[in-house]
């Protein structure tokens, strides 16, 4: 899977929205970033769809009174493509998205470009 090039302003603002609104994990064997917004959104999911390929958008939900979409890079194309972007642009984020994101690179084999302790990240915010 090819590098993930992006302008700075694509860049920028994709962390924006994981910085607002994203959520990073995994299903344990693989890395997820999840963004979940209400579905008058959709624009915004298909400019992220097309943005980072490979990612792909679910939805729309209606549960409890909410309508949803949501966005989802996992595997190969958070792997390959997306983590790596963002890791060129940790800066961008706060110490909380900042330990998040770490945390999950850590867990699923994707710190090898980091070399502070998480926690020491933690500890400063």
């Amino acid at each position: 899977m090819d590098p993930l090039v992006l302008e700075q302003r694509d860049l920028g603002f994709i962390v924006g929205l994981l910085v607002g609104e994203g959520s990073f994990g995994g299903d344990g064997k693989q890395p997820q970033i999840t963004l979940r917004m209400h579905t008058r959104h959709r624009d915004l999911f298909e400019r992220l769809v097309l943005l980072v390929p490979g990612s792909r958008l679910y939805g729309p939900y209606h549960h409890g009174g909410r309508n949803y979409l949501q966005w989802m890079a996992r595997g190969q194309v958070l792997r390959h493509s997306l983590a790596p972007a963002l890791i060129e642009c940790l800066e961008l984020m706060d110490a909380y998205t900042r330990q998040r994101f770490e945390t999950m690179c850590r867990t699923y084999g994707l710190a090898a470009a980091f070399t502070e302790p998480v926690a020491d990240q933690a500890e400063e915010a």
